[in-house]
Formats: C-alpha cells, structure tokens, sequence
C-alpha cells in the first residue's frame, strides 16, 4: 500500500502542528504561577486548556503515525533487521545525543552555581539516578519531551509481537492496551508513556486494514469541533478539580488524548488545502529539531526570567514562545547550512526535503466540494 501525496503531506503537516503544539506543554511553571490559584482569571483558563487537554494529544498522535507508517506496506515486507538499524539511527542515536548533551550542560551550570533549583542534580545523582536521567531507565529524562524517542524505540523493538498479536486478534490486544492506556497512576515499565503503546499499535492495525485514511475526511468539521468542545470541557474540569486530579478526570483525560488524534487528523484535511498548511508541510526536519530542542531552551529562559524578578507570569508564558519558535528556526537552518553533518546526525538523518504538498488538482473533486 502506498501513501499517497495528500495523506503523506498531511503527515508531515500533523507532525510540525502536533510538535509545535508539544512546546505549550513543556512551558515551564512553578507552584507560585501554577494557573490553578487562578491569579489570572481567563488566561489561566487558556493555559490549562492548551497544556493539559489540547496538545496532550500530540504524542498518543505522533505514536500512531509512527506504527501506521512502519507497516503501511504490510507485514510481509516488514524486514526487522533492517528497521531496527535504521531506527537506531533516526531515532535512538538523536535520543542518546540530545539528552546527553543536556546533562553534559545541567552539570556543566550546576558545577558553577547556576541553575540551583531550576535543574536535576546530575553532580551528586546516584549511578541509578544518573541512568535514568540519561537513559529513561526509570523515569522521564534531563530532556524531559525525549522520552517519547525512548519509548518509541522500545515499541519498534516490540513491533513484531505487536503486528502478530494484532493480526491475530486485533480486538483483544487493542482493547487490553486501550484499558491499560487509560488506567489512571499504573505503571508497566515497558514504556514510560502508556499512551504510546497503544496508539503505536493502533497505526499498525490501521496499516495492516489498509484503511482509507481519508475516508472521514467529510466528517471534519465535526471532528474538529469535538475535539475543541471535550478539550474546553476538560479543560474546565481539570482547571476547577486540579491540581491534584480525582482518578476519574485522569481517566477522561487519558481517553481524550488518544480519541483526540482522530480530530487532529481530519483537521489537517481542511488545512492542507491551505496556502499556510502546505507551507507547514514542507518544513520538513525542522520538527524533528523543534522536539529535540525546545525543552533545555525553555528551562534556560525560565532561569533567566527566575533572575528577573518579574512575577507576571503571562509575560513569560507569552514572550518564552515568542523568542523560542524564531531562535529554533534560525539555529536549524544555521546548522543545517553550516554543518551538515553534524544537522545529519541531530535529526537522525532527516535532511531530505519533504515532498511537495499535494496541490489541489491532486485532490478528489469530492474532498474539494467538501472543504469548510
């Protein structure tokens, strides 16, 4: 089964919306501008909304893409000899260099007094600690948004077992990861994100289906209204029950962020047919730089604004995103441009420019008429 044009650029433009979208969450805050003492009435609404209920569904997302392409050409051609060598170098080499580098940095700060508070302890960390804060043996790591990389390797390790069990009994083994998915406080090792093992799994049954992926595209206005109402609905719960969430809007909020990728995919049906989503779709490795990036940058700023003694948290949360996005921007082409070998290594080898967004000549009539 091939992936056609407009299925392949809407991946590429989920990718930079649901990466982009992943920043907002890993802002920085700290229990004095904690947006549940409601200090700033609606902002603290908005945050709460884009944090913990929209773009939590960014990675249960990104996850399923990742199976579904894995095995978009079947089992028979699945070679796992061959995918776990190239996946060790496009996605646990970058995991283990990123992460690296950001503990190699936090020792470096905290060895001459800056960042004290702000960052892990790597100097005076256990050989266990130290581990974990490296390779997420236990625990997110110093680059906290890299545990997906961890765990996405770990479900490619898998993936044989998985593409059996699924094509064996797809109902059962989707159900079992669904209800252990969405089990509140559970723990299973494995992977450190639940989510990640059953929306992985997902992409694989939808692959080994050879399901339409744009068979719903008609439904997306409605689609995407859901998501926005049930993330607002969410949203509202958790800002009034949080921050210490009963089991039950913990169980809702499980079940969003993976029901929710369903909304984020029809959404980009719509927006590919923009001038600014296939604009989005051709910036190619820049997401993959952006997730990689973004968090250690994000804690520097919070150490300087810690500095500051501005207590306005919203100037923060507003100008953090405002000089981040430029800066990454800027730095990947910078390196892209001066180093290609080094921006080879980084972005696991993603220095190939992404395919040309389908143009709407290569849309069906039908899909046309049905755009909003």
């Amino acid at each position: 089964m091939n992936v056609d044009a407009n299925v392949s650029s809407r991946i590429n433009l989920m990718r930079i919306v649901l990466i982009s979208g992943i920043v907002f969450v890993h802002i920085p805050v700290d229990t004095a501008s904690s947006p549940f003492n409601g200090t700033y009435g609606a902002f603290d609404w908005i945050r709460v909304f884009l944090t913990e209920a929209l773009f939590r569904v960014g990675v249960p997302c990104l996850s399923a893409i990742s199976g579904y392409l894995l095995f978009r050409n079947g089992r028979e051609n699945f070679s796992y000899g061959k995918t776990v060598r190239s996946k060790a170098q496009t996605v646990f080499l970058p995991f283990l260099l990123w992460n690296c580098a950001f503990v190699a940095a936090i020792t470096l700060a905290t060895s001459v007094g800056v960042g004290d508070g702000y960052l892990p302890d790597a100097l005076h960390a256990s050989s266990r600690d130290l581990l974990t804060q490296v390779l997420a043996l236990e625990d997110f790591p110093a680059n906290v948004p890299l545990y997906f990389l961890r765990d996405l390797f770990v479900c490619i390790l898998l993936s044989p077992l998985l593409a059996w069990l699924i094509s064996r009994a797809p109902i059962l083994t989707l159900t079992a990861l669904l209800v252990v998915a969405l089990i509140p406080e559970l723990s299973i090792y494995i992977v450190l994100k639940r989510s990640i093992l059953f929306s992985f799994s997902l992409g694989i049954f939808v692959a080994l289906q050879q399901y339409d992926l744009k068979a719903l595209d008609r439904f997306a206005p409605l689609g995407v209204f859901l998501l926005l109402a049930a993330s607002a609905l969410l949203a509202t719960v958790i800002f009034f029950t949080g921050p210490s969430l009963p089991d039950w809007v913990q169980l809702f909020r499980n079940a969003l962020a993976i029901v929710g990728a369903l909304g984020f995919w029809l959404l980009s049906a719509p927006l590919i047919k923009t001038r600014l989503g296939q604009r989005l779709a051709k910036t190619g490795s820049l997401s993959f730089w952006i997730f990689c990036a973004h968090y250690p940058l994000l804690v520097f700023l919070w150490i300087l604004w810690g500095k500051s003694g501005v207590d306005f948290y919203p100037l923060f949360f507003v100008a953090s995103l405002a000089l981040l996005f430029p800066f990454l921007v800027f730095s990947n082409g910078l390196c892209r441009a001066n180093f290609p070998r080094l921006y080879a290594v980084l972005t696991g080898g993603r220095t190939k420019r992404s395919a040309k967004p389908a143009s709407h000549q290569d849309v069906s009539p039908e899909l046309v008429s049905q755009q909003r």
